[in-house]
């Protein structure tokens, strides 16, 4: 029975540590952009806006793994299917950073560009999935509504959200 409870205790543990990743990824990606506007405009150009994030990504997603998979041993063989993957959506992650930075340079402002972004991207999302890892069962037509429901709720935030 300790066993168990140890098992239970333990994924509890796990589903709680990927939950934090998450909230984390919203709570990074929510102030994203109203910062990344801020530094194009004392920038003056979004191109040197654009650098910075590249900079940003190097530092943070080419060294620190690097270093970390070099103290682990874990640098030897990769899958070249999963490398594809991999930085197929690096490309995409960074493809979108710079549409944000085209949308702002172009007369958008964080109030207006990240409801739509934020809005659009998990209902493109679950559809994106569904059609890589097709659902064993038919979904639910409440996903339907779901879908409403979100777009509803983004068009509602861009078009109440405090003016200025």
């Amino acid at each position: 029975m300790a066993t168990i409870t140890a098992t239970n205790s333990k994924e509890k543990k796990k589903t709680m540590l990927w939950l934090l990743f998450a909230i984390g990824a919203m709570l990074f990606w929510g102030i994203y952009g109203p910062i990344l506007h801020e530094g194009q405009i004392k920038l003056g150009n979004p191109l040197r806006a654009l650098l910075c994030v590249g900079g940003a990504y190097f530092l943070l997603g080419v060294l620190v793994p690097v270093i970390t998979l070099q103290t682990s041993g874990g640098l030897g063989s990769f899958d070249s299917r999963g490398v594809w993957f991999a930085t197929g959506g690096g490309a995409l992650g960074a493809l979108g950073a710079i549409c944000i930075i085209w949308a702002f340079r172009n007369g958008g402002v964080p109030n207006y560009v990240m409801p739509i972004v934020f809005g659009g991207a998990p209902l493109i999302n679950v559809l994106m999935t569904m059609a890589m890892h097709p659902p064993k069962e038919k979904p639910n037509p409440l996903l339907y509504v779901g879908y409403v429901v979100v777009a509803a709720g983004a068009a509602m935030v861009f078009y109440f959200k405090p003016k200025g």
